[in-house]
């Protein structure tokens, strides 16, 4: 019984009984005022619960009706960047302006030519933490844990991924400072395993644009009503000091390692103790008018930090450059993702390091095709199956190679095996299967065509909230 009827029940009793009592009371002159003070009373008190009553249906109609608007309303596209919009107090006191969020992601790769080389790895859980401080002013970010355990005797990390504020200067403008994600390529700032194909990011995205690459930075973003979308600022820089030009062994020997030789892997800095005696300067540009279909690119430039050694090294710059398209026409997903980045003024640094098992590339790139399709979906349940063809090069061109000298790191590991070459051409045939939009289980197989012992079988657990 809801409250409306069990108050008009109570009202019936209380007249029924203010009758009765009418009748049964005793005629005399005292009695009888007293009699009609009490009924004054009583009717006083009926015409209050009454106001009440109909302010109360007020309130449940309104919010019945608030509720069956946001159930018609569809879900609006992801934002570019982790918003930390307000969202409903729950029991306990919890601030409405605390937004949390997270991802993880859990592997299972096994190299086909060495099964000795399997390996199952939480590779990363992340927890976002968000506070909308008022209508214009929030604040993001985002805490990673690696490898399950973070030690100093362990190979896992504990690192910030993201930490900024962001306000709104007007309606379509916005500054952002901190440290933040890079605005470049498809994955970048949308990484979390229900957002890619796969059970790793692919290597384009990875090798050649660092994902996930964060800088320390302060820019300005916004919107136009055509469909165009803008991101442009400073950061911090790379630090060539980050180069190790002479590994005793390979830096990889399964594909889950390549990453340990990716030149801006390697040199990017993610704010830690950062180097800034020179600044970066980027800019972004996305396009989303036509229906279905995302256009864009990204570059960023700027002069490196350079090693205290070798002595007198040339001022060093980084530019790197990117263009990425995708379209989703009904059950399909097509993407595709060029990037070029290249290190000015390496001869130096390769000459003074002559005979490097590692020498500095001059330039590096890589790009990819790739196509999805929604092939079946029941209810919360979607299969996708999806291929994908790469090349990535970690070392397209090179300077300063002493005559007699390789440009290609190759030589012998205390293996005896041959150290494996910074560039191929990749095949990756696998599917999502998503339980539901938050929850996904992967799985794929990847050829290397050059490295023919990278060659793997990919199984993995994605989640997101």
């Amino acid at each position: 019984m809801n409250t409306m009827n069990k108050t008009s029940v109570a009202l019936a009793a209380l007249t029924v009984g203010l009758t009765l009592s009418a009748h049964a009371a005793d005629t005399s002159p005292d009695v009888a005022d007293k009699l009609a003070q009490q009924i004054n009373q009583m009717q006083q008190q009926l015409d209050a619960m009454k106001q009440e009553l109909a302010r109360v249906k007020a309130q449940n109609d309104a919010l019945a009706a608030a509720q069956a608007k946001a159930a018609a309303t569809p879900p609006a596209a992801a934002p570019a960047t982790v918003a930390a919009a307000a969202v409903p107090a729950p029991a306990g006191g919890i601030s409405p302006n605390l937004g949390l969020w997270g991802y993880g992601e859990i592997y299972y790769s096994n190299p086909t030519h060495d099964h000795s080389l399997a390996t199952a790895d939480l590779a990363r859980a992340v927890f976002g933490i968000g506070y909308k401080f008022d209508e214009k002013t929030s604040f993001n970010s985002e805490f990673e844990v690696e490898h399950a355990v973070a030690s100093a005797d362990d190979s896992g990390e504990f690192e910030v991924e993201q930490f900024y504020v962001d306000h709104q200067l007007t309606d379509s403008v916005s500054t952002r400072i901190g440290l933040y994600l890079m605005p470049a390529g498809l994955i970048n700032e949308h990484h979390e395993p229900t957002a890619f194909y796969g059970v790793h990011r692919n290597f384009v995205e990875t090798l050649i644009i660092p994902s996930t690459w964060r800088e320390g930075g302060l820019g300005l973003h916004g919107t136009s009503d055509i469909g165009l979308t803008w991101d442009a600022g400073i950061s911090t820089g790379l630090n060539l000091g980050g180069w190790n030009a002479m590994p005793e062994d390979p830096l990889y020997r399964t594909a889950s390692d390549l990453g340990e030789a990716a030149p801006m892997q390697a040199t990017h800095q993610e704010l830690q103790n950062a180097n800034v005696q020179h600044l970066a300067q980027y800019a972004a540009l996305n396009y989303t008018g036509v229906p279905n279909l995302l256009l864009g690119g990204f570059a960023f430039t700027g002069n490196m930090a350079m090693p205290s050694t070798p002595a007198n090294l040339p001022q060093s710059r980084v530019t790197l450059w990117e263009a990425h398209a995708r379209w989703t026409p009904g059950n399909a997903d097509i993407s595709a993702v060029v990037a070029h980045g290249a290190f000015s003024n390496t001869a130096t640094y390769n000459l003074d390091n002559a005979g490097a098992s590692n020498p500095l590339p001059s330039s590096f790139l890589g790009y990819y095709v790739q196509g999805a399709y929604k092939l079946w979906e029941s209810g919360s349940y979607r299969l996708s199956p999806f291929v994908r063809w790469e090349h990535y090069d970690m070392g397209a061109s090179y300077a300063g190679i002493a005559p007699g000298f390789t440009t290609v790191p190759t030589g012998l590991a205390s293996d005896g095996k041959p150290w494996p070459t910074p560039r191929d051409h990749v095949w990756t045939l696998g599917a999502n299967f998503y339980l539901n939009p938050n929850v996904v289980l992967k799985a794929d197989y990847q050829r290397f065509k050059t490295n023919t012992d990278l060659t793997r079988v990919d199984l993995g657990l994605g989640v997101s909230f």
